[in-house]
């Protein structure tokens, strides 16, 4: 199987329904990560890499920041003349109500789309992956579909699938949120299938009324040659706010960051020019990933600071969400925050969550 003949598909608004704090405006794919990223730079980053050119990634809602984020897709190499990212929004008349219907409407750009196979994917899974592996051995299994899976804990408030499989990878049976103590053969949403065996699977689902993708993947299993592949490496689902929170602290391990950010397989995004970071003379700033355009005047520490942030004289900051052009006050003291963009906090104020329970600021709020 060649790459170029594979088709990215992307569900843009995953598991928006347990982020909401964080997709009340926005797309789950146009989530800030890491003070510099969006959680689609990752799978978008990954299907370039691998040389899948052409990418539809599918909006339900709040898809302004993401169409601002991806504009022609040149941060991914997707917008040559043989290459592409296509935003697929509700249109007049249509809902988006589940997947199935969803991938439905979308028959007719499915079925002009040149790529005779087709890899779908969430957009809240962060890995770093080489697909050429998976499609080679899709190949060789003479697979129907290859799902994606990584065993791993269950995150939280995720709607787990798993699946069981046996010695040659073959998928046995598809186990829709099991009881599970400890690691599970976890199904990240991810699988690989011929495209014109989808388009049919898709209408023969609609035209029963089956709208429920997790029993899809039930009768798959049982019907036809379904093949589990896991996926190499570090696997993180960002399924809940706690789970945000936790990521976002892992990544300044910095052994983590590099199995994330490699060199061969680089992750990709929007740039943004901004002058380097200043630091007062009064600043201290200790285990932190600080971006630039940020002015740090207070002490900063376990944070994760985006873009065009401004740490006034005094202010303490510890384990906390920082996301771009937002202004923290004198002398605040915040610990355990998730601070969205252009916030303004005023002087002297002093927010405090736990590691459990870290506190969200809405986007744009003014804390006096």
């Amino acid at each position: 199987m060649r790459s170029n003949n594979v088709l990215g598909v992307i569900f843009s608004n995953s598991c928006a329904q347990t982020l909401t704090e964080l997709t009340a405006h926005r797309t789950t794919a146009s989530v800030p990560i890491g003070g510099k990223y969006r959680m689609i730079d990752f799978v978008l980053s990954n299907m370039s890499n691998s040389n899948i050119n052409n990418v539809g990634i599918i909006a339900k809602s709040g898809f302004m920041s993401l169409m601002d984020h991806i504009g022609s897709g040149s941060a991914w190499d997707l917008s040559k003349k043989r290459s592409g990212i296509t935003i697929l929004p509700p249109y007049a008349g249509v809902s988006f109500a589940n997947k199935i219907e969803t991938l439905y409407q979308l028959r007719g750009y499915l079925g002009d789309a040149k790529e005779d196979y087709v890899l779908v994917s969430e957009s809240n899974v962060i890995m770093n992956i080489d697909y050429s592996e998976l499609f080679y051995l899709h190949d060789v299994n003479k697979a129907d579909i290859t799902m994606l899976y990584k065993r791993m804990p269950v995150p939280e408030k995720l709607s787990a699938t798993t699946v069981k499989f046996g010695k040659l990878g073959k998928v046995e049976k598809v186990l829709i949120e099991p009881e599970v103590k400890g690691d599970a053969d976890l199904f990240i949403g991810s699988f690989l299938i011929k495209k014109e065996l989808f388009l049919s699977l898709i209408t023969k689902a609609m035209s029963e009324s089956e709208t429920n993708i997790n029993r899809l993947y039930q009768q798959w299993a049982d019907e036809l040659n379904v093949f589990a592949y896991e996926v190499p490496g570090h696997v993180s689902i960002i399924s809940s706010m706690n789970e945000y929170f936790k990521f976002n602290m892992e990544l300044m391990d910095g052994e983590l960051r590099k199995e994330l950010f490699q060199n061969d397989r680089p992750i990709y995004t929007k740039v943004r020019d901004d002058a380097p970071c200043k630091y007062g003379l009064d600043s201290k700033v200790k285990n932190s990933l600080v971006a630039q355009g940020c002015f740090i005047e207070g002490e900063v520490e376990n944070c994760i600071i985006s873009k065009g942030v401004h740490v006034k004289k005094g202010a303490k900051v510890r384990n906390c969400i920082i996301m771009q052009d937002t202004e923290i006050g004198e002398d605040c003291n915040l610990n355990y925050i998730i601070i969205d963009k252009d916030v303004k906090i005023n002087d002297g104020k002093a927010l405090m969550g736990t590691d459990t329970y870290p506190i969200h600021i809405a986007k744009k709020s003014v804390i006096e």
